[in-house]
């Protein structure tokens, strides 16, 4: 496949700046020709800005008036499902934002049903970070030896009131006051999936979650339990509502191993023991980077026909740990 792809986006909304500009950043194999969007002024802000003529008010207008050869959507999570069984319907490759499906279940059921439509992608960016790919490979090379023990932090004070009486996360996204599955299912999924790219299959054992703003829906804190197949510790400590810290989320993560271990602290990344190796990253780099080398490798994907690295059936492992962390803390029914 030499050609440039045609691609269609669906969804005009605050993450989608961040798909144009990865697709700006590989022009010359692929380019969005149309933007579907029902907010006319979203839709055509994004249009001006990237040079895009065509903008449609839903994705069966766009779908049904525009030649594709892919779509990326970009859309709520609420509409992930429908919009995927859309684009299948007319065999078209589709790179889905996460999580596929608002649960484990429905995960499961359209990932079956389109099977044999479409080839099917998830838009899982978090692991696709320069940071967390260069740990990656240290584990692989086995730097640090045998994994003993890892923890993944994220402290913030985001849903809390700053100087000027805003709670930054919620202005960022509006969205996130009224989700009742808010921290796990929509934040920590990321790290969740990034953890299973680097220490392999999860199981949670134990989950804690809770809630510092009374006024939203879901929760802003959370320590998860795991463990990896090998029986190594794995624990998550997280919480929107941390007074003290800085209201932006930065990632500290620490892997222990028999002979050297591995620590992310903010920009810095270090690794300890017989071959050791230090790195530093620019995070706003990395932030749009991640989106930038997730998109190239759905291009790179369907190109040499090769499968995704988060596929559906590697996200739905993904989204077991999401409500496998619900059901053992016991939130929901408690709610």
């Amino acid at each position: 496949m030499n050609k440039r792809l045609r691609i269609g986006l669906i969804g005009a909304g605050m993450v989608s700046r961040h798909h144009l500009i990865a697709w700006a950043d590989i022009a010359g194999r692929a380019r969005v020709i149309a933007i579907a969007d029902p907010s006319r002024e979203n839709a055509t802000g994004r249009a001006d800005e990237f040079g895009i003529s065509n903008i449609y008010a839903d994705a069966e207008a766009m779908l049904a008036a525009t030649e594709l050869d892919a779509v990326d959507i970009a859309a709520p999570r609420q509409f992930h499902a429908p919009l995927v069984r859309l684009a299948a319907k007319h065999r078209l490759p589709v790179l889905c934002q996460k999580p596929l499906a608002p649960n484990l279940q429905e995960a499961i059921e359209l990932a079956a049903e389109v099977r044999d439509q479409t080839r099917l992608m998830v838009h899982e960016n978090w692991r696709f970070r320069g940071y967390y790919r260069d740990a990656a490979a240290w584990l692989r090379e086995g730097r640090i030896g045998s994994v003993k023990q890892a923890q993944l932090t994220l402290l913030t004070s985001g849903v809390l009131p700053g100087p000027d009486g805003l709670r930054p996360a919620l202005e960022r996204q509006p969205f996130m006051r009224g989700e009742r599955r808010m921290l796990v299912a929509e934040v920590l999924i990321h790290h969740l999936d990034t953890l299973r790219m680097l220490l392999g299959p999860l199981q949670v054992t134990a989950a804690g979650l809770s809630r510092t703003y009374s006024e939203m829906a879901g929760e802003d804190g959370a320590v998860i339990q795991m463990k990896t197949e090998r029986g190594a510790a794995v624990t998550v400590f997280a919480s929107f509502g941390a007074h003290g810290f800085p209201a932006s989320q930065v990632d500290r993560l620490d892997i222990l191993g028999e002979t050297g271990s591995i620590r992310l602290d903010g920009p810095q990344l270090i690794c300890a023991g017989a071959s050791p190796a230090e790195k530093r990253y620019d995070l706003a780099v990395e932030y749009q980077g991640s989106y930038n080398r997730t998109i190239a490798h759905f291009v790179q994907s369907l190109s040499d026909n090769t499968p995704f690295e988060t596929a559906p059936e590697d996200n739905i492992e993904t989204l077991r740990l999401v409500e496998d962390c619900y059901r053992l803390s016991g939130w929901e029914a408690a709610r």
